[in-house]
């Protein structure tokens, strides 16, 4: 691998991509029950290219998941405008689709239910969208477990069906908030690969929250640094130039992947001292 690996700041796509979401001077503050106001994310200005994988981490309470909101339409900024394919967004995201870290599955609803659902929804006639879902079953290597339930499968399996009920529905942008901390570091490895493939299958942009940037680095094409909070902003973005394909358990331990973890981890070390400071004070 090319030891000359490019760490550089990069706040937009890279030239000629067309930007798929662009947040513009977003702010987001709340009201506590005390009427005091809480700044949560002040400022935000963030480009994300069509088809680009970007992981935001900070430290904890910095806003991160109120992004992902926001770009999901699922709250309004304060101040500042969200833009997809160049249109405001207004009201709910309808080019989204979300993977949160609890699961997405209804328990009363066989897998081929629940993967099919999104596309019945739509208006799909049942066995078309029952076809449509078995290949998405497949593609996620759940074949055979069609007419399971959530509670006969283990917990990368609900992943996978999780997984499945997002892309069958083929959105342009897939927003992940800690998708897979809750599962145990085998498992959690082989459904990174497991997204990485599908994903390089797609054109999706992917905007991934986590708090492991070991996982942020192994997959994605940016990582963006927040600051501690309140008032959390950018304070780093970084281009991840390691080749794809990716193997996200091997690339850890590349020469190069270190570099991009120390000179990021340097940004991000102090933020997280930040909030922990800022927690045994208050």
């Amino acid at each position: 691998m090319n030891s000359t690996t490019n760490i550089s700041l990069a706040n937009k796509p890279k030239q000629n991509d067309p930007v798929m979401i662009e947040l513009s001077g977003v702010s987001k503050e709340f009201v506590k029950p005390s009427g005091e106001v809480h700044t949560v994310l002040r400022n935000i200005d963030l480009q994300i290219g069509k088809g680009e994988f970007c992981s935001i981490v900070g430290p904890t309470g910095c806003g991160k998941s109120t992004t992902l909101s926001l770009v999901a339409g699922f709250d309004q900024p304060t101040n500042g405008t969200i833009k997809i394919q160049g249109e405001t967004l207004q009201g709910m995201n309808q080019h989204a689709a979300c993977v949160f870290q609890t699961e997405n599955a209804f328990p009363w609803k066989t897998v081929i239910d629940n993967v099919s659902l999104g596309l019945t929804l739509r208006g799909v006639e049942k066995a078309e969208a029952y076809k449509e879902a078995k290949i998405w079953i497949e593609r996620v290597g759940l074949k055979g477990f069609e007419k399971h339930y959530p509670h006969q499968l283990s917990g990368g399996m609900r992943k996978r069906v999780a997984l499945a009920q997002c892309l069958i529905i083929q959105p342009q942008i897939l927003l992940m908030d800690e998708s897979f901390s809750a599962l145990d570091v085998h498992t959690r490895s082989l459904m990174e690969s497991e997204l990485l493939t599908i994903w390089e299958e797609t054109s999706a942009s992917v905007i991934f929250i986590t708090h492991d940037l070991e996982e942020a680095i192994a997959l994605s094409d940016r990582v963006v640094v927040l600051t501690a909070g309140p008032a959390a902003t950018i304070k780093g973005d970084y281009q991840i130039d390691l080749p794809r394909p990716r193997n996200v358990s091997e690339i850890r331990f590349d020469a190069d992947f270190m570099r991009l973890h120390e000179q990021i981890w340097n940004d991000l070390r102090d933020e997280v001292m930040i909030s922990y400071e800022q927690s045994n004070q208050s």
